[in-house]
């Protein structure tokens, strides 16, 4: 019997977790974290079984949202209060700031590559502007570009000769080449949506991007060139961002903020995830 592929499901129950729901990713061992568990200010844990728990609470003043893992298993969290990137000790679960820049608006989604660089989104919604940032391996924090739209979602290509960063409002998503020590170049439009909204989004090892479609409902699946290949329906509408895991890298996984909903769908695709692919690397 062939596999469904591309048809969500209900993957943890309904109003688990805030509003604020985000930032989904998978560890090496298979679970699944996402921000807001419960009440806000925490990181929630999701074993491959659906078994939910808190797995750290934030500093105060601190509020989490894009997640995501280094090299080293160090989970680095986007505190887009306290105008933070994160590390949590995934051993001792200890929190301490891994970059600090106190001119950004707030940092939303964070992408790394493979070699620990990072880049982080950084929108100001009220004045439909934003900003990209980029932390290298000194943890220094430098502005890559001002001026844009709404700065959400952003991602590394599989190769890592491209930068993903989309823009909320303006429904754009933009494409940069990225040079060996990854510096970020030659900015141009990769497609432009006519409607609905965008967030998070993350490539599988092919390249092609999965977009959050914020109040529409739907994941887009757009290939390396901006060709939207399909739709895969979600059973919420305001979908926030999007991790892949599972014991093939095949399982995507989607937190969903809906006031009746604020809980994760998941469903099976053709591919695995490119951090999931990374993550087997460094196991290996």
């Amino acid at each position: 019997m062939a596999e469904e592929l591309y048809v969500s499901r209900i993957f943890t129950p309904p109003l688990g977790w805030t509003e604020g729901i985000e930032g989904p990713a998978v560890d090496a061992a298979g679970n699944l974290y996402a921000v807001n568990f419960a009440q806000q200010h925490t990181i929630g844990r999701v074993t491959p079984e659906g078994e939910e728990s808190v797995f750290v609470e934030l500093p105060e003043g601190s509020t989490g949202n894009g997640i995501r893992f280094t090299s080293q298993g160090v989970m680095l969290v986007a505190d887009y209060t306290g105008h933070n990137v994160l590390a949590v000790d995934m051993p001792t679960r200890a929190v301490s700031v891994y970059a600090h820049e106190p001119r950004m608006n707030q940092p939303n989604d964070i992408a790394i590559t493979a070699r620990d660089v990072v880049f982080a989104s950084d929108p100001n919604w009220k004045a439909s502007t934003g900003n990209m940032w980029r932390v290298g391996t000194d943890r220094k924090v430098t502005l890559i570009e001002s001026g844009m739209g709404t700065t959400n979602g952003i991602e590394v290509s599989p190769d890592e000769r491209t930068l993903y960063v989309n823009e909320s409002a303006q429904l754009n998503v933009w494409a940069y080449d990225l040079s060996q020590d990854a510096w970020p170049s030659n900015k141009r439009l990769l497609i432009h949506f006519g409607d609905f909204g965008l967030d998070g989004m993350r490539c599988d090892v092919d390249g092609n991007l999965y977009i959050t479609r914020w109040s529409k409902g739907v994941i887009a699946k757009v290939s390396p060139k901006g060709k939207v290949l399909l739709e895969v329906a979600l059973r919420g509408k305001n979908c926030t961002n999007i991790a892949f895991g599972g014991a093939d890298g095949r399982t995507a996984y989607v937190t969903v903020a809906d006031p009746d909903c604020r809980n994760i769908e998941t469903f099976r695709v053709e591919r695995p995830g490119r951090e999931w692919a990374l993550a087997q690397k460094k196991k290996g």
